[in-house]
């Protein structure tokens, strides 16, 4: 599971302990909530559901998904549909590839949601063997699905803003400078992730 909210405050404190930035930081704006989802496939294919469309729009998708293949939507069910069936749940032709890549890797044991490996780059690069998934998607999957508390999303425009606002910077950072600029957040790179999306909006920062 995801890191809890009382991971996260612990994680935020042990940085803030060290980063007078963060400690001012979060007196301003406060801790964030924790963000959860559960491990295993139905989470990346929601992921792939919902790329480039509205929440609302991936909602009314993921219902009619539902409605056909079954609450618990195993791969088998996804693929044994033809391309009319699945078009007709609004799964566009690419997004079917992706769904497909998915569940064939699923299916054949090529990947194994449950046993990634522990090394997190080399769990990144097993996540993104599935087409439709990049860095992004895999980092997010690992931080709010499997709680991995170093994950560091550097390449999130969001996450770029918020270092910025952090550091008083007169530009969003590029993704180099603001995995350089995380470097002394180790090893809680992903409750300070949770805490930049918290804070990105805020004007309090």
């Amino acid at each position: 599971m995801g890191l809890t909210n009382a991971q996260l405050r612990d994680h935020l404190d042990a940085v803030a302990a060290q980063d007078p930035v963060v400690a001012g930081a979060i007196q301003r704006v406060g801790y964030p909530e924790e963000r959860i989802r559960p491990t295993g496939y139905r989470t990346l294919l929601r992921t792939i559901v919902g790329q480039q469309v509205s929440v609302a729009a991936a909602s009314s998708v993921w219902g009619k998904l539902e409605a056909e293949l079954g609450e618990d939507m195993h791969t088998g069910e996804l693929l044994a549909r033809d391309f009319d069936t699945l078009r007709a749940c609004g799964l566009s032709r690419q997004k079917q590839g992706y769904a497909r890549s998915l569940c064939e890797l699923v299916e054949g044991g090529e990947l194994d949601l449950e046993n990634l490996p522990q090394d997190d780059e080399a769990a990144i690069a097993e996540l993104t063997r599935i087409k439709g998934i990049g860095r992004w998607s895999a980092e997010i999957y690992l931080l709010f699905a499997e709680g991995r508390q170093d994950i560091w999303p550097a390449g999130d425009l969001a996450v770029q803003a918020a270092c910025g606002k952090l550091f008083d910077l007169s530009e969003r950072p590029s993704e180099k400078r603001t995995r350089a600029l995380a470097e002394g957040w180790k090893p809680y790179r992903g409750a300070m992730a949770i805490f930049t999306w918290h804070a990105y909006a805020n004007p309090a920062l």
